[in-house]
């Protein structure tokens, strides 16, 4: 079995790539931590913690910062509704999360079993930020952490150049893309180019007829209208289950490179871009390997595995 540890912002497409682990045969998600982003924290919480239920896979869920580093909380709930799961009157309040901080147990889980953690990050880089910060010596801890994060070669859903995760807190992404961890990047272009969900699929995918397809389509809800309005696609993008998908079978990711990638923090226009050296003409040493390419029909054969009756087997 390998282990997982997933941080997430827990909204509509969170739900679905933690379905997507949850649900596969040969993994163990060991921790699932919260942090602010796309909705509030605590809201964020109560949403993971549905979403366990909806998967049947019993996980412990961990609260963690409710803020940015150095910058007060954007949501993003234009987008993913109020509640961040479409606002579609799901009882999402009442649960409680297991005991402990979610930087804590990073930092715990990472030093019970170094080497073996895939650390996927699906929000916000706070948590991880905030635990390197406490223990730097974790930078080397990870199997991998791949980061849904950032564009490397499209144009960000922000700004024109910045993607949500990381413009929130670019602060936090600083620190990680320069601690020196086994990073891989998959950012927002890679979804708008090979996770885009058409009408005609979603109606696909929730006819597999399971509590967890519909699930998965019905809190997509706002999503669409926001895609439709603002980044112009026919139907929904799915950026956090395409990270997700690559964690779970790196063979999706079908051109990946080895490349320096810079964090921006400030400026009127640049905040939270990252800057991918494509060229190699900063001269500076790679510090993640970043997906440009990934195989679209193993990823939706992937989804529609994880949301069958059993899960991929």
């Amino acid at each position: 079995m390998r282990r997982f540890l997933i941080d997430t912002d827990t909204a509509s497409d969170d739900a679905v790539a933690l379905l997507m682990a949850l649900r596969h045969p040969d993994v163990q998600v060991e921790a699932i931590t919260v942090v602010a982003g796309n909705v509030p924290v605590d809201q964020a919480v109560q949403n993971a913690l549905y979403t366990v239920e909806v998967a049947g896979r019993p996980v412990p869920v961990y609260r963690g910062c409710d803020r940015p580093l150095l910058r007060p909380l954007e949501t993003a709930q234009e987008v993913h509704g109020q509640d961040g799961m479409g606002d579609i009157g799901l009882p999402l309040s009442g649960r409680q999360p297991a005991p402990g901080h979610a930087v804590d147990v990073i930092i715990d889980t990472l030093r019970r079993y170094p080497g073996e953690v895939t650390v996927v990050t699906l929000g916000p880089l706070t948590n991880l930020a905030a635990a390197l910060i406490r223990d730097p010596g974790i930078a080397a801890l990870p199997r991998e952490v791949v980061v849904m994060g950032g564009t490397a070669q499209g144009p960000g859903n922000v700004t024109p150049v910045a993607e949500y995760n990381i413009w929130v807190d670019p602060e936090a992404a600083r620190i990680v893309f320069g601690a020196g961890m086994p990073l891989k990047m998959v950012g927002g272009d890679v979804a708008r180019a090979y996770a885009v969900i058409t009408p005609e699929e979603a109606a696909a995918i929730r006819a597999i007829g399971t509590p967890a397809a519909r699930f998965a389509i019905d809190i997509q809800r706002t999503l669409v209208e926001f895609c439709r309005r603002v980044t112009r696609l026919d139907g929904f993008d799915l950026p956090d289950p395409i990270a997700m998908a690559i964690a779970l079978d790196p063979q999706i990711a079908t051109v990946t490179r080895r490349l320096f990638v810079a964090v921006e923090c400030g400026g009127e226009w640049c905040r939270g871009q990252t800057v991918v050296d494509h060229l190699g003409v900063t001269g500076r040493p790679p510090n993640a390997e970043v997906v440009l390419a990934a195989d679209r029909e193993r990823f939706l054969a992937l989804l529609r595995a994880a949301l069958g009756a059993e899960g991929p087997r």
